[in-house]
């Protein structure tokens, strides 16, 4: 069975989101071995510099690939590749069928993440070129892992 992880940085703090997610969790247990891991967010004054900025996302980067050490890393990221439900889970098919056991997302700050985390992505992954809610992308990208396994296995969800 396949482990799937949804590494962010950052707690959800409105509980909407949280429900959203945990209903896809509950529905994910039939297809995959699924967890999402919050890492704490760098604290920052209101107005940082670039220099901070660039300093707390290494740190926050550095913590991302401790967490997904083991597993194929897909950053999402706005430069990264775009795909449709079923290219999504043909993919996620694709890494189980060569072996490989664990599949880690990462999901950055409101900052974004740091280039050596999207470096070390087997792939990375846009959810859309428009901007989303950190909050939203978690609930979407959690949509969208259940959907692949519903168009692996034939189910009724995606149509």
């Amino acid at each position: 069975m396949l482990n799937v992880r949804i590494l962010c940085v950052g707690k959800l703090k409105e509980a909407y989101w949280r429900d959203a997610c945990a209903e896809y969790a509950k529905r994910l247990k039939a297809f995959c071995s699924f967890s999402i891991v919050e890492l704490p967010e760098s604290r920052l004054p209101d107005d940082p510099s670039q220099a901070l900025i660039e300093k707390a996302l290494e740190e926050e980067g550095e913590k991302l690939l401790t967490a997904a050490k083991g597993s194929a890393v897909i950053p999402l990221c706005i430069e990264g590749k775009g795909m449709t439900s079923p290219k999504l889970a043909s993919t996620l098919e694709e890494l189980a069928s060569r072996g490989i056991s664990s599949v880690s997302f990462v999901i950055g700050s409101s900052f974004g993440l740091a280039e050596k985390v999207k470096q070390a992505g087997n792939l990375r992954l846009s959810m859309s070129p428009m901007t989303f809610p950190h909050q939203l992308a978690r609930v979407m990208l959690c949509e969208q892992i259940y959907r692949a396994f519903q168009i692996q296995n034939h189910g009724k969800y995606h149509k």
